[in-house]
């Protein structure tokens, strides 16, 4: 009898801090793609898909919370404690505009045209910042006030030409029209929201809110919400891009990273590293995915252990 090969995770190393966020590029045309980090050490990296640290950004007098690439991987944006957004150049890794704010950013976004970034944080302001127009002032995404939600914005993501979505801790999931605006659609959670991620491939938003994880249709439609409550409360979920069988997770009350069927059984768990795991996330080909944690090391997992493809050969160690 064959026994299931080992699960091996492939260490990438650099930071020197805890690592609080992971998001990878869509896939490119060369079927290559990217991975960007964000870490309390002030210095988002860019790396290959296999790990290979390609660039740091240099720039950030703070922690950074959030890094996205755009779709083409031509732009960073990055949002950090030190009051500011700042969107980079990644061929170059020269940051292009910094847009101050009056306190912490917790999480940015770009248009898929590259014209916009969104960010959210302390404030519990929505911004969203014309990058034709860089010293403009930011139209305010609000109902009344100035404020988007009553607690903290941990997340926001960017659907389609005009959608920004926003998650805060005041357990509020928020769809805006940058056109009017205006807010289109909204859900509730009974917790605060700890996670929202944007799986493009499936048109899913991946949200942790409590012991739940909750899949949702990325644009308000009339599509069922599959939600689940695990017996443990995940940091960060990510849905498998391809097969939308599983999914994996982090939690902040332990150092494991585990794999659920979407029914939520438990499949696997996956042990590596020395600290809570803040951050998960699926490659946009579904191959492996990458967990960061609190020991400030990055972790690239294979979802089938032991299968060669591309460059990555199967023989990996961690540490």
């Amino acid at each position: 009898m064959t026994s299931q090969p080992k699960a091996v995770p492939l260490v990438a190393p650099g930071h020197t801090r805890p690592v609080t966020h992971l998001s990878f590029s869509p896939l490119q045309a060369d079927g290559t793609y990217l991975l960007v980090s964000s870490c309390k050490d002030g210095n988002p990296m860019l790396r290959e898909w296999t790990g290979d640290w390609i660039g740091t950004f240099l720039g950030h007098k703070g922690a950074v919370w959030s890094t996205k690439l755009s779709p083409d991987t031509s732009r960073a944006v990055s949002g950090s404690a030190d009051f500011t957004a700042k969107v980079w150049d990644t061929y170059s890794g020269e940051a292009l505009c910094s847009f101050p704010h009056n306190h912490i950013v917790r999480t940015v976004a770009i248009s898929p045209t590259l014209s916009h970034i969104v960010t959210g944080g302390q404030e519990k302001i929505v911004r969203i910042f014309n990058l034709g127009r860089p010293d403009a002032d930011p139209d305010l995404l609000c109902d009344t006030g100035t404020t988007a939600h009553n607690g903290t914005v941990k997340s926001v993501v960017w659907i389609g030409d005009h959608t920004p979505v926003s998650a805060g801790e005041d357990g509020m999931l928020k769809w805006w029209d940058i056109r009017t605006r205006k807010q289109v659609a909204s859900l509730s959670f009974q917790g605060p929201i700890a996670s929202m991620e944007y799986s493009a491939p499936t048109s899913r938003l991946v949200v942790t809110s409590g012991k739940s994880v909750a899949f949702i249709p990325a644009l308000p439609t009339a599509a069922p919400t599959h939600s689940l409550t695990l017996s443990y409360q995940p940091s960060s979920a990510s849905l498998h891009p391809i097969r939308q069988d599983r999914f994996v997770t982090g939690s902040m009350n332990d150092e494991w990273v585990r794999i659920h069927s979407i029914d939520g059984e438990e499949r696997d768990v996956l042990k590596g590293h020395h600290g809570p795991v803040h951050c998960v996330e699926f490659s946009p080909d579904g191959e492996i995915y990458a967990s960061g944690s609190e020991d400030g090391t990055i972790r690239l997992w294979q979802t089938t252990p032991g299968k060669t493809y591309g460059l990555w050969q199967g023989t990996a160690s961690g540490s």
